[in-house]
Formats: structure tokens, sequence, C-alpha cells
């Protein structure tokens, strides 16, 4: 069964994954007629928003576009950088949507941060801890208390997990929608334009909705092991 989980979000991951570069692939062919790339449509949405201490830098990596909040960095794949196309608009909008979030103290995003610690602790060690459980429950088939306390931590410290994924959605679609409300108000972009990069982030966003439906069919996979031992 767990084979059939993971295999089943593992090929679903991949149509949304490769849905989400064919959109951007074309929408990068959509040329701006301001001709501003991504990195002085972030700078101006930034500055427009009164954020001025956050610095656009360039990385590398295709979709590896991510806000930063550590050091209040926006970091921008190449071709999201130095594009001027409604990929790039959409892209560099969306993650400035995280900063001013940020400027904001959005909630879904400060509860987000918060449960990064203990989210990486789970997804590292949850695991092995509920695997340490069912051997115990094997092992000690007359005092089974002891195996079920061990995996049921286990599966406390995964679903925190898939708590952070689920706190993501709205964090993300939130994004979004600062992105796409900014992109219209300001003309930058309008029409069939507009469209086209409310269609790409949509798709971006659906990559985060196949990662929490996965955790939680793993989650709810862990719990039936528990209680059929």
């Amino acid at each position: 069964m767990y084979w059939l989980i993971f295999g089943f979000f593992m090929i679903l991951s991949l149509i949304v994954q490769a849905r989400l570069k064919s959109k951007v692939r074309k929408y990068s062919k959509e040329f701006l007629p301001s001709g501003l790339t991504g990195r002085e449509i972030a700078e101006k949405m930034l500055h427009e928003h009164g954020i001025y201490d956050v610095k656009v830098v360039c990385i590398k990596g295709t979709l590896t576009d991510h806000y930063n909040p550590t050091n209040k960095t926006l970091n921008l794949s190449e071709d999201v950088y130095n594009g001027s196309h409604v990929a790039a608009a959409a892209v560099a909008a969306h993650e400035c949507g995280h900063a001013v979030q940020h400027q904001e103290a959005y909630h879904w995003l400060g509860l987000r941060s918060a449960l990064v610690p203990m989210a990486n602790i789970g997804g590292t060690l949850s695991t092995w801890i509920i695997l340490a459980g069912l051997v115990l429950l094997s092992v000690l088939a007359n005092n089974p208390l002891i195996g079920e306390v061990v995996a049921l931590i286990g599966v406390g410290l995964y679903g925190l997990t898939t708590l952070f994924t689920f706190v993501t959605l709205p964090v993300e679609y939130n994004a979004s929608a600062r992105a796409l409300a900014w992109l219209e108000n300001t003309g930058l972009l309008s029409g069939a334009m507009h469209n086209d990069a409310k269609d790409a982030l949509r798709w971006a966003a659906r990559t985060y909705v196949v990662a929490a439906l996965a955790s939680l069919a793993t989650l709810l996979y862990y719990l039936s092991l528990i209680t059929r031992r």
C-alpha cells in the first residue's frame, strides 16, 4: 500500500510539474510591452509597498525562485531575473508577494515560519521512529504499549510535516493573489497576458496541493498500520 501511495503521488507530481514547466516555456515567449525585466518588476513592486531593505539577487537554476525572510533576499532564477516576459513578471511578483506578507506580518506566513524547525525534525526522524515502534509491537507482542507509544510519537512528528504542507497552501495562494492584483493595478499585465500569468501561478500552486495531499495520505497510511497492529 505504501508503494502504491508513493507511486501514485510521484506520478501525479511529475505530471503537474511537467505541466508547470510547459506553461512557463509558453509564457516566456510572450514579451512585455513595458520591456521591464523580472528584476525591475520585483524592485518596482517592493518599492511601491514601501520595502527597501529586500535585495533582489540572481540565482542559478530553473523555477528555483524564492523569498528568504532570514536575510531578506528575493532570489530569482536567471531567466526570471533577466527576462522581460509574462512568466518572469508572474514569478517575480509572486515572490514579492511573500516579501509583502513578511512586512505585513501575514499570520499564515508567521505560522509556517514557526513550523519550519519542527517540520524539518519530523521529516527527518518520523519514519524511523514509526518503524522502531512497529518493530517493538512485533517483538513485545505481550506488552504492546511501548511500541504503540513510540509509533504514535513518530506519527505525531510526521503530522507536523503534514501540517506544514497545508499551512503552506494559503501562503502560496495569497502571494499569487497579491501579485496578480498588483500587476493588473499597475497596468503591467492586462487582458490575455494577465490571464496567462494567472494560469502559470495556478499550476505552480498545484505543486503544493499535490505535496500536501501526498503527505496526508502517507500520514493516514502510518496511522492505519498502527491501528491494524
